[in-house]
């Protein structure tokens, strides 16, 4: 099966159909000589991949979720990060808070305007600044551990559920929480919460008890008790871990007995019981109409209950138990419900967006799940001089050099290694806080990474035989908590992604120290971090992306802004600039790509006749976003993008393909004539022969460094999950 990368790339033939590869390996990729002289274009080549799978990338369970104003989801992590997706522009991680090993959310909530609570183990309700992508302030509800968290309908109040068994309120005022009172103290830990939508009740879930409040009085009004689980001569003690409160008094909870149970709130009575697992259903939501609810299981299943009319033209509905998904491999412990889908996470690190048949209007692309896995940020940076490799991990940092080969051969095969990968170091972050960013020079002399509050930076000597790292003491303490880190292509400024929009510019020295410049801030004021950087090789440009999708472009040279890029509607996922003619090439969460000339202030022509004739369908439709953009070194037509299940060379001297056309032509070009062959040719070659990738880039005009993580290689390393009896085990 060959590889072709330049005129034509062939797909891979069937999953599992490679043979097994070690941790580094070096694959040639070939495009065959060009048929016709002028078509140089066509024939792009050959190149290397050093196909890498050494950086063992393990997401962070899920621990919560929580649907919130403007389409927007809130998803934390076992880890305590904490991510913002954007769910109209094709779900997209908007933004990314980094973890925290003493404050981890087991509940998050929207309250105010779009306003963003949590609360923890750790006894502190905490307030997220989404805009500066921190935590805004930490406050001590003095109830020991927080399990629960709720606000109220209209968003003014906040009740949480303490290890002491109260449940404390607080008022929700434009800069800051207020204690307000406690309700009546009860026996045992609050493990539940929630609101009824009038805000008169709340319903608090314990151990083998559901208790209804007053809000006004501070009363219990009503308890209800939930049985124990009956194991041959035992009871086990029966854990009410997720509650809805709905409007008409029916209460539903999910327990570690396997049930969902609906209640009468007012006669204190049980409705209806199902059991949907034979360990524990953990977690519930319902929709905004209260005709459906969805529970997630220990066992990795998602079920959703519906209310219906017990027979047609009935005014008398029931609930019932509708439709069963099994997406997830361990513990789905937290699940939202909005208008057109079911949203699911669990503690194997995957988000599962299942939109709702019934509610969308197409039955193609709008209906496919979405499972997300890998994070639509760049955890990977490359030395393309000094052929090194930099991974991010939440709590450390690890330098490879990638290995060599001496040996040729043809189109796909497998070429050995001479000189294996070398782990040259690893570099631990101290502390409780986590990795937000990090970048290796070019040269591979300098490396930098930040945490929420610090920045480090380093210098690096290398040697055959050994790394001698040296800390860069005195960093200015402006450049701290950068969001984003940018060696200049010289290697002799650093430049750090702040808040407000802000980019700090750091000279580093010979002498291995560094010192402050200047700030670069936009002309008009931003309330948005900035989070994406893009410098030219030249020195000159500098094009920087804020959270709310706004890009500037700044003069280094005269240290001032320069231009600011048109609004798009979707949030900038990659941008580059051209190292020849210093245009900025975006990539945005819909997939659309597009070229702005720096020099001119405007799209380019290219960049028009694209937005006229349009992407291609298969094109539009695909579910991760570009996460990376690199250029040719020697051909200026040519840049490669990258998702997570394929990477493009795109050749814009080749024209735009047709939505009547194949996408992924390469394998039905190869059974062509030459003729006919240069003729079906378009500007996309698309190769999916590695994945799910984590980073692609081009080392040269001759080599590829591909970063795969398989999903196989996630679940070894995952904790085993509910043992589930087969049939004939």
């Amino acid at each position: 099966r060959g590889v072709w990368v330049g005129g034509w790339v062939c797909e891979r033939g069937e999953p599992g159909g490679d043979p097994p590869l070690p941790a580094d390996s070096r694959v040639r990729l070939a495009g065959p000589p060009s048929p016709f002289p002028s078509a140089a274009a066509i024939a792009m080549g050959e190149f290397e991949v050093h196909r890498l799978r050494l950086f063992a990338f393990l997401p962070a369970g899920i621990r919560c979720v929580s649907a919130g104003p403007s389409s927007r989801l809130a998803v934390g992590h076992v880890d305590g990060s904490l991510e913002i997706y954007n769910l109209p522009a094709n779900s997209f991680q908007e933004k990314f808070l980094p973890g925290h090993e003493t404050r981890v959310a087991e509940a998050l909530c929207w309250a105010g305007a779009g306003r963003l609570f949590g609360a923890g183990l750790s006894g502190e309700i905490v307030e997220y600044d989404l805009a500066k992508l921190g935590v805004k302030y930490a406050f001590d509800a003095s109830g020991g551990p927080l399990w629960s968290l709720a606000a109220d309908p209209t968003g003014t109040q906040l009740a949480v559920g303490c290890e002491d068994g109260s449940i404390k309120l607080f008022h929700v005022l434009p800069d800051r929480i207020q204690f307000e009172r406690n309700l009546d103290r009860q026996k045992g830990r609050i493990l539940s919460l929630s609101w009824q939508a009038s805000g008169a009740r709340i319903a608090a879930g314990s151990v083998d008890v559901i208790r209804v409040f007053d809000v006004k009085s501070g009363h219990a009004v009503q308890r209800l008790h939930v049985d124990r689980r009956t194991i041959g001569s035992h009871t086990r003690e029966c854990v009410v871990w997720s509650l809805v409160f709905l409007s008409d008094g029916t209460i539903v909870s999910a327990d570690s007995s396997g049930r969902v149970q609906f209640w009468d709130s007012e006669m204190g009575t049980l409705l209806q019981a199902s059991v949907v697992s034979s360990s524990a259903a953990l977690s519930l939501a319902a929709s905004e109409s209260e005709d459906s609810v969805v529970v997630g299981t220990s066992e990795g299943a998602v079920y959703q209950f519906q209310l219906l009319p017990v027979k047609a033209g009935s005014a008398e509905r029931q609930w019932v138990w509708t439709k069963p998904f099994q997406y997830h491999t361990h513990d789905v412990r937290a699940v939202a419900h909005t208008a057109t889908a079911l949203i699911s996470g669990g503690l194997d690190g995957q988000l599962v967006i299942r939109p709702l048949m019934e509610k969308v209007e197409s039955r193609s692309y709008e209906a496919t799940v979405r499972k997300v896995t890998f994070p639509h940020r760049r955890l990977v940076s490359c030395a393309r001089k000094a052929r090194l490799i930099l991974f991010q991990y939440p709590q450390q940092l690890e330098l490879w050099r990638l290995g060599t080969t001496s040996a040729t051969g043809r189109d796909g095969e497998v070429l050995p290694v001479s000189c294996p990968p070398e782990h040259l170091l690893q570099l631990k972050n101290k502390g409780p806080e986590h990795i937000l960013s990090s970048c290796i020079s070019a040269c591979g002399t300098w490396i930098a990474y930040s945490t929420a509050s610090r920045l480090c930076l380093y210098r690096a000597q290398l040697a055959s035989e050994h790394v001698a790292l040296q800390r860069v003491p005195k960093v200015p303490k402006v450049a701290c908590g950068a969001h984003q880190l940018l060696f200049s292509v010289d290697s002799t400024r650093l430049f750090v992604a702040s808040d407000w929009g802000s980019v700090h510019v750091l000279q580093l020295l010979q002498s291995g120290a560094c010192k402050h410049l200047h700030t670069l801030r936009p002309g008009s004021e931003s309330l948005e971090a900035a989070v994406l950087l893009a410098v030219s090789a030249d020195g000159s440009w500098l094009a920087v992306a804020n959270g709310s999708g706004q890009v500037n472009i700044y003069d280094l040279q005269k240290a001032k802004p320069h231009c600011v890029v048109p609004v798009y509607n979707c949030p900038v996922t990659a941008l580059a600039i051209h190292p020849v003619t210093n245009n900025l090439v975006m990539a945005h969460s819909d997939q659309q790509v597009f070229e702005f000339s720096i020099l001119d202030k405007a799209y380019t022509a290219w960049s028009r006749k694209l937005q006229q004739q349009g992407l291609h369908r298969d094109w539009l439709e695909r579910d991760t976003p570009i996460t990376h953009i690199a250029f040719h070194p020697q051909r200026a037509d040519q840049m490669l993008l990258h998702d997570t299940h394929m990477f493009c060379l795109l050749d814009k001297s080749l024209p735009l393909p047709e939505d009547t056309a194949i996408l992924c032509n390469q394998p039905s070009l190869k059974q062509l004539s030459k003729t006919a062959r240069h003729s079906s040719a378009h500007a996309f070659k698309i190769c999916k022969k590695y994945q799910p990738l984590l980073f692609v880039d081009l080392l040269d005009e001759q080599s590829l460094v591909v970063v795969e993580r398989p999903v196989m290689d996630i679940k070894a390393q995952l904790p085993p999950p509910v043992y589930q009896k087969k049939f004939g085990t």
